[in-house]
């Protein structure tokens, strides 16, 4: 869940004065950065880096529940012109504005990719105009991006996927960029990708890039938009006026590079619209590849660690028994089965556990003649791809029931995957219905 951060529109003439009178900035963001800027003060007297004068996961909790507005004034006021505002969609520009209305200076930083729609540098141009400031922009290298175009042509993430292109083109520009700071702010939300942006605290040491004075722990990152949603941002945004990408009145929610981007359908996820011929879970780029515990690199996701197991509530299935699963329909439950295919390791099925052991406790709950199971598929991975096309982690399966007459299972690939999201698949495919759409659970 998330709460409201965003002030109602009836809010606007308060936050207006706070804009006007810099110093009346809410009494609890002076409160929460009175800290920070002491010992601020006292790293840059003594050559210090102020990321390892706090404890900033206290800090982070104790933040949690101040606005946006107070945590882009704490961060302004700790880290002054050595923080700047990450700058490319519609979380970005409300950021801009809670800068603004601070009353405090701000610097901005946008990447240029070199594959933007026309209306995303339409929008550049707009909110430079509106605030009054000249965005530091930051571009791919030429020789890096013209051996890859010559070695795999212009759109070879169509075919080996889009990190390799978005390191060239994103993040290696804002690993150069990010050197030359001490603190960055972006405008991630938590609800922006189930799987990847679930851990999205309001400030955080960054756990992938370094900073101006190098080392693990040398970047600081805010996220003031945590907690808000998409409705939250948008009532902001219509509410102060401030320019906004064209794109989204066709349709886009999420954009990114052109090539990569696409307009959504009603109720699909925003970001289902970016990256759409990928496994839906892992859709980051590598500018936020942190969100997730255990993921240090941008370089890599995914690496074997020392987590051994998952969905502890869930039976683990066996290869043997999964496979007479597969093969035999009268070894099967009436209703079917419903299984994900996982690798303890993957931050993506880490992700996916709490809601994945809720919505097999609902599903157990009704009484249905339905298996649900786990079946660690990191060691069996020959086995896996050939009886379930598995290509990434995690994947959710449904075997068909004994009487069905599609024998093949069905394999679950959208990108939404909250509780409600696995019960209304499980009910489309096995007919169990463990919760209505009107949010009762039987």
């Amino acid at each position: 869940q998330v709460h409201s951060a965003f002030p109602t529109p009836h809010s606007t003439v308060g936050m207006m004065m706070a804009a006007a009178k810099p110093n009346n900035v809410a009494t609890r963001a002076r409160n929460a950065a009175r800290t920070a800027r002491v010992s601020c003060r006292a790293s840059r007297n003594n050559s210090v880096n102020v990321a390892t004068q706090l404890d900033w996961k206290s800090l982070a909790t104790s933040m949690d529940d101040l606005s946006p507005i107070e945590i882009m004034d704490h961060a302004l006021a700790t880290f002054g012109d050595e923080i700047a505002i990450a700058f490319s969609g519609a979380e970005d520009v409300a950021v801009i504005e809670y800068a603004k209305l601070t009353g405090r200076p701000f610097r901005v930083f946008s990447l240029d990719t070199g594959r933007l729609d026309k209306e995303t540098y339409e929008l550049f141009d707009a909110v430079e105009k509106h605030y009054g400031i000249n965005i530091e922009y930051t571009f791919p290298d030429a020789q890096e991006c013209m051996d890859l175009v010559r070695e795999k042509g212009m759109f070879s993430f169509y075919e080996d996927g889009h990190q390799e292109c978005c390191r060239v083109r994103k993040v290696r520009p804002l690993r150069r960029q990010l050197k030359t700071l001490k603190a960055w702010v972006t405008g991630q939300r938590k609800d922006q990708s189930p799987g990847t942006r679930a851990a999205v605290p309001v400030v955080e040491v960054d756990p992938v890039f370094e900073g101006l004075d190098g080392g693990e722990g040398s970047l600081i990152k805010y996220n003031p938009m945590s907690n808000a949603s998409s409705a939250d941002v948008w009532m902001f945004l219509r509410t102060m006026g401030v320019p906004t990408n064209k794109l989204h009145e066709m349709g886009y929610d999420s954009i990114g590079c052109q090539p990569c981007t696409k307009p959504v359908l009603p109720n699909q996820h925003e970001r289902e619209g970016r990256w759409w011929w990928e496994d839906a879970a892992g859709k980051e780029c590598g500018l936020h590849s942190g969100n997730i515990a255990g993921q240090e690199s941008d370089d890599s996701a995914g690496e074997e660690g020392e987590k051994q197991s998952l969905y502890d509530s869930v039976t683990e299935m066996s290869k043997a028994d999964l496979e007479a699963l597969a093969t035999d329909a009268s070894s099967r439950p009436e209703k079917g089965a419903v299984g994900v295919l996982y690798a303890p390791w993957c931050q993506f099925c880490q992700a996916l556990e709490e809601d994945f052991e809720a919505a097999a406790a609902k599903i157990g709950a009704t009484g249905e003649d339905v298996k649900v199971f786990k079946f660690r598929a990191d060691t069996e991975r020959e086995f896996s791809a050939d009886k379930f096309q598995l290509e990434t982690f995690p994947r959710i399966v449904y075997i068909p029931g004994k009487s069905s007459t599609n024998a093949k299972p069905i394999s679950y690939l959208s990108e939404k995957r909250t509780v409600d999201d696995l019960l209304t698949f499980t009910k489309n495919v096995s007919g169990v219905e463990a919760r209505d759409y009107l949010g009762f659970t039987k």
